[in-house]
């Protein structure tokens, strides 16, 4: 899991890096239609074993009205198949080791339970999505006895699991019946349990062409809604609605520790480059330049690789999180929340045991900052994702750790300002500057003024009254 996480941090930095010559899918290209209800929603990544009561579906459906409160949209269920046995990774083995991709793990229900999930779920006005595994399966799934000509061989004719993935095997997606029998088997959720969509695990791993064509084949059933965990503009041209911004997710990670909040980088002697705020503007550039038109990125400041593999928020961030989350709901792009984020949970899960440490849900005041942060999502159309969010337009600075700008619609605006160091900084622009009259502050509802210094990691957000 480890080398999962570094390969896509190489694969993200490479693609947008000065000069690597990827290809350029911006400008006019537009792509297709996203489901209506997708530009202002917030997505919420529910880890069933570790933080659910019961620890299975039953347990999910409970937490539903409080995500509700919270002010969640799509809620994206972790893989919820039965796991392989043979080369399990510790004692309940990976989620992403599907053995049987048309049946729900014992340990978390049965179909009916997922049936009544997503019934609840949508009786609420929320949408759910399964996270699915295409690129690969379990070592003793159905398939590999019944159609072994359904995976990728080595060498030696032997099938491998990609990476140190040692408990799956690779598909072959050069079989027209491998794909056939995949698109089956994804049509077969949005049937049987009236599912929304799917975040598909390492999607930049499977060709393009079998996602734009499952899309195809998914519509003819209903709407859906398509998450890429890949940081690849050809697959948002067809298939995808929103891929991961893993790169931006790096950037931060990058200013944290270049400021010294980053306890992790320290801790594992990450060699990270230093970086300021300025580099979010780099990267929207080059974002800008290599993704179609009303492409969505899911911007994130934790989830559920993160979490277990590459520290938590609160090891990356440190007295910076409060910033760094505010961006992730402010930038271009859809926010995320991860199971526990809510309560400001600190705490690394266990990917292959149960962990004995659960959250406890009681509201806090990370509760309150997300629940006004999810509500200034829903409230405020500029911040819709995509080509029906506002303009941004950047306010430059004489310090590059102070980062303001607005998004721009004609009736609604919200201008965030956010200093991205640990030291007091004076907030002195050298061009325009922000107009806020007639606005207020977000979190304090008083009157918008522009502070002449800012505190270390202090943020704020002003919107129209």
């Amino acid at each position: 899991m480890k080398a999962k996480i570094a390969a896509m941090m190489l694969a993200a930095a490479s693609a947008f890096a000065p000069g690597a010559g990827a290809q350029e899918l911006g400008g006019a290209m537009t792509r297709n239609a996203h489901v209506d209800w997708a530009p202002g929603a917030v997505i919420y990544e529910m880890n069933l074993r570790q933080g659910t009561a019961g620890r299975n579906l039953k347990g999910a459906a409970a937490e539903l009205p409080r995500l509700k409160q919270l002010g969640v949209d799509i809620v994206w269920l972790m893989p919820i198949h039965p796991i392989s046995e043979l080369n399990r990774k510790g004692t309940l083995g990976s989620y992403y080791a599907v053995k049987d991709y048309k049946d729900v793990n014992p340990e978390f229900g049965t179909v009916a339970d997922l049936k009544d999930f997503v019934a609840r779920a949508h009786a609420l006005g929320m949408k759910v999505i399964l996270d699915e595994v295409c690129n690969h399966s379990g070592c003793d799934n159905a398939w590999v006895a019944e159609r072994p000509d359904f995976y990728a061989k080595d060498k030696d004719g032997k099938m491998f699991g990609p990476f140190d993935w040692t408990d799956t095997y690779k598909f072959d997606y050069s079989n027209p019946e491998m794909r056939e029998a995949m698109i089956d088997a994804l049509k077969f959720w949005v049937r049987e349990c009236d599912i929304d969509g799917y975040r598909c695990d390492v999607a930049m791993q499977v060709p393009v062409d079998f996602w734009d064509r499952a899309r195809q084949e998914l519509l003819s059933v209903k709407p859906v809604f398509m998450l890429a965990e890949a940081s690849t503009p050809e697959l948002t041209v067809a298939a995808f609605d929103a891929d991961y911004a893993w790169p931006m997710k790096d950037v931060f990670n990058a200013i944290a520790a270049t400021k010294g909040v980053n306890s992790y980088a320290k801790e594992k002697k990450q060699n990270l480059p230093r970086l300021n705020a300025l580099a979010i503007d780099s990267l929207l550039a080059a974002q800008e330049r290599q993704y179609p038109q009303d492409t969505y990125r899911m911007n994130m400041v934790t989830n559920h690789d993160l979490n277990s593999w590459e520290g938590t928020e609160f090891e990356r961030y440190g007295k910076g999180l409060g910033a760094f989350a505010v961006l992730s709901y402010t930038l271009p792009g859809m926010p995320m929340m991860y199971t526990g984020q809510e309560v400001g949970f600190n705490h690394a899960f266990e990917f292959f045991e149960v962990d004995p440490v659960t959250p406890d849900y009681t509201a806090n005041e990370y509760t309150a900052f997300y629940t006004m942060l999810n509500a200034l999502k829903h409230s405020q159309p500029a911040l819709r994702a995509g080509r029906t969010g506002g303009k941004m337009v950047r306010y430059a600075t004489e310090n590059p750790d102070i980062y303001v700008f607005s998004r721009q619609l004609p009736d609604s605006e919200v201008i965030t300002v956010v200093n991205l160091s640990d030291a007091k900084a004076k907030v002195k622009f050298t061009g325009e500057t922000p107009a806020l009259d007639g606005k207020r502050d977000w979190f304090s509802s008083e009157d918008a003024k522009l502070p002449a210094t800012l505190k270390p990691w202090e943020y704020h957000i002003y919107v129209n009254k």
